[in-house]
């Protein structure tokens, strides 16, 4: 029998009912090699964030939102391989120095939002990467640590003077001893000030992690 036949056939099918967008189809005729990665690292406030691509690239800008408006699972497995080319040699060289646990956390939603979406991106993008980055090979996965305790405007929608405001205060970690002396990787997908990424490091930090800061994509 030939799955990718039947496959295509059932895709081709729901097209027809329910058309993708555009940004989806672009994205899901993509590879790993169609997508322009250029890590670079920049501060806010003291607190150093790496952005592993531009945002201003078509099939970046593509990519990033058919993984959170379309919930594209091509778009989330383009999205891991991506960060996992980039952690390989980061987590390896944090464990060549530290014998601390690593831990990947997305940035948590507020459960109203998620409530709406369904998911959180950043959390399917890290339960997509290869296993040796959640099974405690290199890295383990850890959700529902970090936690956002109140519901916060968007920040897109917001100047740039009130991003800071917006999101002050608005992470907690109920349980310290679940990051105590661990050494966190903090991924958000999109960052524009880093306000957001700054904000919830802070009560990880607190609880005694080493926190690192990335987002798949600069704005």
């Amino acid at each position: 029998m030939n799955f990718n036949l039947i496959r295509d056939v059932f895709r081709a099918v729901f097209d027809i009912i329910l058309p993708r967008r555009e940004r989806r189809v672009r994205t899901e005729r993509r590879t790993l090699g169609d997508i322009p990665l250029s890590p670079m690292p920049h501060d806010l406030l003291g607190t150093r964030i790496t952005t592993l691509m531009n945002y201003q690239e078509p099939a970046v800008e593509d990519l990033v939102q058919s993984l959170k408006y379309d919930r594209s699972s091509h778009a989330a497995k383009l999205a891991a391989g991506l960060l996992a080319d980039y952690l390989r040699e980061e987590l390896s060289f944090a464990k060549t120095f530290s014998a601390r646990a690593i831990l990947l956390m997305p940035v948590p939603l507020h459960k109203s939002r998620f409530r709406e979406r369904g998911f959180n991106q950043a959390e399917v993008v890290l339960r997509t990467l290869p296993e040796e980055f959640r099974d405690g090979s290199l890295a383990s996965v850890a959700t529902d640590v970090l936690v956002r305790t109140r519901a916060t405007k968007p920040q897109a929608r917001l100047p740039r003077s009130e991003r800071l405001s917006n999101v002050a205060g608005a992470f907690a970690v109920p349980d310290a001893n679940l990051v105590r002396d661990a050494h966190v990787f903090l991924i958000d997908d999109v960052t524009t000030t880093g306000a957001t990424l700054a904000n919830a490091a802070t009560p990880l930090r607190r609880a005694g992690a080493k926190v690192t800061l990335l987002a798949l994509a600069r704005a």
